[in-house]
């Protein structure tokens, strides 16, 4: 993806023409993960542009890493493209997409928010009943991948090995593969690990909105049925900030909702496009 002078940050558009949907990504992420989306909106006559949020992919590292200054930086973005757009957020991106939604409510058109609650989670422990629910792994994800030896991998597969033990899915390990790159005889995390493990107790919360503020705006809440992201409890919290919020659960999928359904998810995306913006 290439730096747009403009913000830093890597972005990538499929598509030359028709309204635009901007896409941002969770966390271990990368634009690129909405790739197929994308593209199904891109033959429909839409635009869709993919960002890599700051210390993700192509972008650059920062100091620390927070909802605010992430929603500063996509908002520079957005302001730059001159035209109100459809802002997508899954996970940690669909909290970015929240804030900006609540601080900068010009720069949209519509907003979607997948499988996320403008809530805190805990670090650890349940936030259901339900017996199958795993408290957060993303702590040990952190320290798997910093625990990997670079300078002694000879190649994906070494890399692949050594994660196993704390990521034993092989999806979920797929996922957190994708950002490890070569560089000449050198690998390389695509996300800055450090920072992401200092600042992980910030990730889990919502910064408090101002007093009295919400989005007014159409906005498509999506959620898997087998995810704890977005439960009952979470929907006064979500009616009182967006109040015209319309939620969808999808059958047989948890938090990577648009990967473990992509064609359900694009299905739902695009119905919600279609009366918000048609091409």
């Amino acid at each position: 993806m290439p730096v747009t002078a403009r913000t830093g940050l890597a972005t990538r558009t499929i598509g030359a023409a028709g309204p635009r949907v901007v896409f941002l990504h969770g966390l271990f992420g990368q634009g690129r993960n909405w790739t197929t989306v994308g593209r199904a909106l891109a033959a429909e006559g839409r635009r869709a542009t993919l960002v890599d949020l700051p210390d993700h992919g192509g972008s650059p590292w920062t100091e620390r890493l927070d909802y605010a200054g992430m929603a500063h930086a996509v908002a520079d973005e957005l302001a730059a493209l001159g035209e109100p757009v459809t802002l997508v957020g899954h996970s940690m991106g669909g909290k970015v997409a929240m804030l900006l939604a609540l601080h900068r409510p010009e720069l949209l058109r519509a907003l979607v928010v997948v499988d996320v609650a403008p809530v805190e989670y805990p670090e650890v422990g349940r936030r259901s009943d339900d017996p199958a629910e795993e408290a957060s792994p993303f702590a040990a994800f952190v320290a798997a991948m910093r625990a990997v030896d670079l300078g002694a991998l000879r190649g994906r597969e070494d890399a692949d090995a050594a994660l196993r033990p704390a990521v034993p899915d092989d999806a979920v390990r797929a996922f957190l593969l994708q950002s490890l790159v070569r560089d000449g005889e050198r690998w390389r995390w695509r996300v800055n690990l450090e920072v992401l493990q200092r600042d992980l107790g910030v990730l889990r919360g919502f910064p408090e909105p101002p007093p009295g503020a919400r989005y007014d705006g159409p906005v498509l809440w999506v959620a898997g049925t087998t995810s704890h992201y977005v439960l009952p409890q979470d929907r006064p919290r979500i009616d009182a900030l967006f109040p015209a919020a319309r939620l969808v659960r999808v059958k047989g999928a948890g938090h990577w909702v648009h990967a473990e359904r992509p064609e359900v998810f694009t299905d739902a995306l695009r119905r919600f496009l279609e009366a918000v913006e048609p091409r």
